[in-house]
């Protein structure tokens, strides 16, 4: 997944996705706080790709639309140390507990390790939904395609491709 990275090479590689519905006081509106979050990010290692912003649908308990993105971080950051950053920085944007899939300021989510699999309280590598949610594979798609999914072995852009392509409607 991780490419040409030696195997000396302490850091990892993680794909991170941002989302946002709710504006904030400084950045304001979503796409300003996933922009915002994803500089904040380089606080953890360095930023090597950020896919595009895009709006997406409401989800879940959620009211607002969402800008949602992706970027590539290459971290020392055990699974867990990058987890409880995410986290901070969530709460630092203003996130406050609530309904879950309820509107947010900013959400972080590690999607996938290019150290595979992880698993720990409260995380889980590779995300358990990201393989369904568009909103994480399309700007995924735009950054790293092929990259593979430890779990069934297919790239992104496949992923993608089973998730978006149209279906026929049954006769």
């Amino acid at each position: 997944m991780a490419g040409s990275r030696k195997i000396s090479d302490p850091s990892s590689l993680y794909l991170i996705a941002l989302g946002s519905n709710r504006r904030h006081g400084l950045y304001g509106p979503p796409t300003g706080v996933v922009r915002a979050a994803m500089e904040e990010c380089a606080a953890f290692g360095t930023v090597l790709a950020r896919a595009p912003v895009i709006a997406t649908p409401a989800m879940g308990a959620a009211q607002r639309r969402f800008a949602n993105s992706a970027l590539v971080l290459q971290s020392d950051l055990t699974p867990s140390a990058l987890l409880a950053a995410a986290k901070r920085m969530e709460r630092q944007f203003g996130r406050r507990p609530g309904q879950r899939w309820g509107d947010r300021v900013l959400d972080v989510d590690i999607v996938l390790w290019s150290g595979g699999r992880w698993a720990s309280p409260g995380l889980a590598i590779p995300h358990p939904h990201y393989r369904r949610r568009a909103f994480v594979l399309g700007p995924a798609c735009a950054i790293v395609r092929h990259w593979r999914d430890p779990v069934s072995g297919l790239t992104l852009a496949q992923l993608h491709a089973r998730l978006t392509r149209p279906r026929p409607l049954p006769r």
